[in-house]
Parts: structure tokens; sequence; C-alpha cells
């Protein structure tokens, strides 16, 4: 018989579990909100005669207000908790979405505008929200769980997408189809929140407990604390990371189809092609990437990913065969999955500041969001949009440079031992 001592965590309780399925379906549910309306632009532009530069002015006014509202989500989160916050936003989110319905079928482009700019609101503090609370739950679980959240986004988006692409076959309206998801959609978030984990007390001081019992207190946070989160240097960081990763996976989402159509003269499915293999090598890494995590922790588990994202990012901008394009898309989508949700992840190990360094890195990690494809749309103009999405290679590089600030600071309760026996950040 063996003398070493059996180290595996214990099961986690049933209202930890609960709260992990929660996390994931509002996570996949967000996912269905978005795409249900993104997938329906083709039928909005149509309807309103919208011109190629309109579109994009009324598509950047929904970003802005995700940008907007984020610095403001951890205020938010801390006063309301987490539960309250997402079924809140995500009734802001699904009302913008549905006003938006309403001025496509009357045809007033300003209150699309007015509906998007909630809708983006109500995304944006909702994703820092179920975040936070996604944090919290792989904390108490003792396993890296994020990717997988993440990755419900991803099957939400999957999903809507198919539905709506079958409501435009059958030649459902928008203004149909929409709020029917929108309803059924928000009606889920209220049920999946009822099992989130109980909110801390929204203000006041906190203990700070360790082996030894509670040691200390400090207060919540507030304004001071949120404006302080964008200081601290380990937080701005993280940022950096998530940035690089929400460049490498926007570029792609915005840009691939089209570089693969114009690029080797494919037909239009192709292109779809090219997107569907991103989404789903993206999909099944972050499904299937928390054992490396776990195994090998974050620091090492993400350099790994710069490394595919850089590789697939060479071999699809100058390969010449589109064979083997392909396989750097599917190299591409699997290094891009990791850092938004790691960075997230890494942004909340001290469970008291986490509402305040989530909207940071949130903040940072939109922002490339909202600028990254204009540019690259502007640079594509001149040198085509393969080799104009060769210019990520600039953030992936940066990625690499700053992974170490993902590694848990000294004492944090994060799943992976790896990190903590690894050297410190410099």
């Amino acid at each position: 018989m063996s003398g070493v001592a059996d180290v595996r965590p214990a099961p986690a309780p049933r209202d930890v579990r609960l709260a992990s399925a929660a996390v994931f379906a509002v996570f996949l549910l967000s996912g269905v909100n978005f795409a249900s309306w993104a997938a329906r632009l083709p039928a909005v532009r149509d309807a309103l005669s919208l011109t190629p530069e309109r579109m994009g002015v009324l598509l950047l006014i929904g970003a802005a207000g995700s940008l907007v509202s984020l610095p403001l989500s951890g205020l938010v989160v801390e006063r309301w908790g987490a539960r309250r916050t997402v079924l809140g936003f995500a009734c802001v989110n699904a009302s913008g979405f549905a006003l938006a319905a309403l001025g496509v079928t009357t045809g007033h482009v300003v209150l699309v505008g007015v509906g998007l700019v909630l809708a983006g609101a109500g995304a944006g503090v909702w994703d820092a929200a179920m975040n936070i609370e996604g944090a919290v739950v792989e904390q108490r679980l003792g396993r890296t769980v994020m990717p997988r959240y993440h990755a419900g986004f991803s099957l939400g988006t999957m999903a809507a997408a198919g539905v709506a692409a079958g409501a435009a076959a059958l030649h459902v309206p928008v203004q149909v189809h929409l709020p029917v998801v929108l309803v059924l959609s928000t009606t889920a978030v209220v049920v999946a929140v009822r099992a989130f984990l109980a909110d801390p007390a929204p203000r006041g001081a906190h203990a700070i407990v360790d082996g030894d019992g509670p040691r200390a207190a400090r207060p919540a946070g507030g304004a001071r604390g949120a404006l302080g989160a964008w200081l601290e240097p380990r937080t701005l960081l993280l940022g950096l990371v998530v940035l690089a990763a929400a460049l490498t996976e926007g570029a792609a989402n915005d840009w691939v189809s089209l570089a693969v159509v114009d690029g080797f003269g494919t037909a239009h499915a192709t292109g779809a092609v090219a997107f569907g293999l991103f989404v789903t090598a993206m999909t099944a890494m972050r499904m299937f990437g928390t054992a490396l995590l776990d195994r090998y922790g974050r620091v090492a588990v993400l350099r790994l990913c710069v490394g595919l994202a850089g590789a697939g990012l060479l071999v699809f901008g100058l390969a010449d065969q589109l064979w083997l394009a392909l396989v750097g898309v599917a190299a591409w989508g699997a290094g891009a999955a990791l850092g938004f949700p790691v960075g997230m992840s890494a942004a909340a190990d001290d469970p008291q500041r986490a509402a305040p360094r989530v909207a940071v890195v949130s903040t940072v990690g939109y922002a490339a969001f909202l600028a990254g494809p204009p540019l690259l749309g502007l640079l594509a103009e001149h040198v085509g949009y393969r080799h104009a999405l060769l210019a990520i290679l600039a953030p992936v590089v940066l990625g690499l440079l700053v992974t170490g600030a993902a590694r848990p600071p000294a004492g944090a309760a994060v799943p992976s031992a790896a990190d903590r026996a690894a050297p410190p950040a410099v």
C-alpha cells in the first residue's frame, strides 16, 4: 500500500455545484442575447436602408455603451452584489435590444441607437458581474473552471446564430424573433441567479481571514477603491494580458471570413467555414484547457497559448494554400481562447478587491474590442485583409511579455499550485 496521502480535493458542496451551473447558464444566455441581434444585422441594415458607413457608426454606438458602463461595474457589484447586478443589467440589456427592434419596426435609426446604447451598457456590467461570481465559485470549487464559463458564452452565440439563421430563412421579422428570444433568456436569467452564492455585505468593513482567524478589517472600497484599482501595477498588467487576448480574438471575429474570401478568392461559404473553425477551436480550448491550467498553472499555459496564437497568425497571413491557412486559423483560435478568462480569474484572486479590479481589466479588454476592428479595416485597405491581420502579432508579443502578471499573489486561494511554486513575476 502506498504511503502517499490522498490530496485530491473533497467534492464541492451542492450549493457551490449549483452556483457553478448557474454561472455557466448566465454566460450562455449573455451569448444568446448578443448573437440573436448580431445574426440579424443584414435584416436590420435592409430594413433601415443603411450604408456601410452608417451601419458601422451604429455598431460603434452599441460598443461605446459597454465601454462607458464597465468602469462603473465594480461599484455596482460592490453595492448590489453579483446576483442582483446580473439580473438587473440582463434586464437592461434585453430592454435595449427590444427598443432597438422597435426602432427597426418604426424605421427610426435614432431609436435603434438609443436601444443599442442600453443593450451595450447592460451587457458590459452583466459581463463584469458574472465574471466576479464565476471567480468566487472557481475559488470555492478549488479547480479552474472560468474558461468553461467563457466557452458557455461561445456556445450560446453558436446556438442563437443557428436559431437566427432559421428565423431568417423562414422570413420571421426581427421585431418578432428578437422579443421572443429576449423574454425566454431573461426568464432563464431570473431562474439561474437564484442559485448564485450568497453575496457578501455590500457596504462596510470586511474581515480578512486566514488560517489563524480574522486578523484585520478594511473597507469595501467604494469610489476610492475603484479609482485605486486603476493605479495598481498588477491589475494594469492583467489588463494588458486581456487586451492582447481581446485583440487576437476580436480580429478573427470581425475579419477572418473576409480575409479568407478575398485572400483566396473563395466562396462566402468557405469564409463562414473559416470563422466556424476559429470559434470551434477557441471553444474546445476553453472547455478542455482547464486541465492544463490546473496541472501547469496560468503562466505556463498562457505562454503556450500565446505561442499558438502567434504561430497560427503567421501561418494564416503567409500561407499560399487554403488548407494550410485553415490550419493556422485553428491554431489561432486555440491560442486566443484562455487569455480573457484567465485574466478575469487573476483579477479576482483577492475576493475583497475583485469587483474594482475585474472592472478595470474588463474595461481595458473591451476597449480593444472597440478600437481594434476599425484600425485593422483601415490597414486592410492598403495591404489586404490577410496581411493586415499580421499586425495582431504586436499585441501577441505584448501578451507574452506580461503573462507573469497572471501568477497568483502570495497567499491567494486559487486552484493551481503550479504558479504558486514558481518564482515571483518580474
